[in-house]
């Protein structure tokens, strides 16, 4: 996954300027973002505080170890089935 060159913090703070009635415009050029990443995370993070944030990364995080667990698993259980259905 690409790291982003923003901390959390600075989103946060990028994203609360925006909401003050700065004009998005300006906003993007003075931090060096393109207007669509503004948008994709005012979507993403809009209303929300640093320690939810922390959080949903936290879980994104879990989720993705998860999923790749069970693809494992789900590949150890056909090879398996296979094994056993060749005999």
């Amino acid at each position: 996954m690409k790291k982003s060159r923003f901390s959390d913090a600075q989103i946060l703070a990028i994203l609360k300027q925006g909401e003050s009635g700065v004009p998005v415009a300006d906003l993007c050029r003075e931090h060096g973002v393109s207007t669509a990443t503004y948008y994709n995370w005012r979507s993403k993070y809009g209303g929300m505080d640093a320690s939810l944030m922390s959080e949903m990364k936290t879980v994104a995080e879990e989720n993705r170890r998860l999923k790749k667990m069970y693809a494992e698993m789900a590949m150890q259980n056909e090879l398996l089935k296979d094994a056993l259905g060749k005999k």
